[in-house]
């Protein structure tokens, strides 16, 4: 049975939110602070349900945190929040989160969005939706990714990158000098039953070059048409 955390200072919302996931076949847990949740196993949970405005830390300052660390990086994270212009929204997929709800919602959205985000993560092998090398790797000089581990190293050294990062980097390895249009991007690395805003592409891979490196270089962008790995 897969766990869910829902982390929120909103008591009655907390219950509703938590008996409809438990209906649906889910585990689901509460914190009513982001200080509780971090005293908590969190390694065990397949999702976090997470607010952004509460009393004491916010959820994005929790969602950094947790993205900082590798036992808690691959978690998936989606904000419940009443914050819901463009610049949050963006601040909260910056950050790796891989869904942002606005407030007020229904409960059936919640959990339709769950669902969605689960599906991803329980379905990706491989990142991007290609096929998979013999031996698992993709290699690059010296940039190279486990697909099986889903880890990426230079020259040896793991780089910490997200889900999406991680899937947008194979995808442009696997198309090596070919230039991708933002549709084809959103269609391999995006589902289609979430929202994606204009800019989520050029912010992950803006956080994508800075974390790779003088490989970063390699990922250009060619105005009008898409972004691709030049070599």
């Amino acid at each position: 049975m897969q766990k869910i955390l829902i982390v929120d200072d909103e008591e009655p919302l907390c219950e509703i939110l938590q008996f409809n996931l438990e209906v649906e076949g889910y585990q689901a847990d509460v914190a009513y602070s982001a200080e509780q949740a971090l005293e908590m196993d969190l390694t065990q949970y397949s999702l976090i349900l997470l607010d952004v405005m509460m009393g004491g830390m916010s959820g994005f300052k929790m969602a950094q945190l947790l993205k900082k660390s590798p036992d808690t990086a691959s978690i998936p994270i989606i904000f419940c929040t009443a914050k819901d212009t463009e610049d949050n929204k963006i601040a909260g997929l910056t950050m790796g989160a891989d869904d942002y709800i606005s407030k007020p919602f229904s409960v059936r959205e919640v959990v339709a969005r769950v669902k969605s985000v689960l599906r991803r993560y329980n379905t990706s092998q491989p990142a991007a939706g290609t096929d998979m090398p013999e031996d698992g790797r993709i290699v690059y000089n010296g940039l190279s990714i486990d697909l099986l581990k889903h880890k990426c190293f230079i020259d040896g050294e793991e780089v910490r990158l997200t889900k999406k990062e991680m899937e947008i980097l194979v995808l442009f390895l696997q198309n090596k000098g070919r230039v991708l249009s933002r549709e084809e991007i959103l269609h391999k690395v995006w589902s289609d039953e979430v929202v994606v805003l204009d800019r989520t592409i050029d912010v992950n891979i803006t956080r994508l070059r800075k974390k790779v490196g003088d490989y970063g270089k390699l990922i250009v962008t060619r105005q009008g048409y898409g972004y691709g790995f030049d070599v």
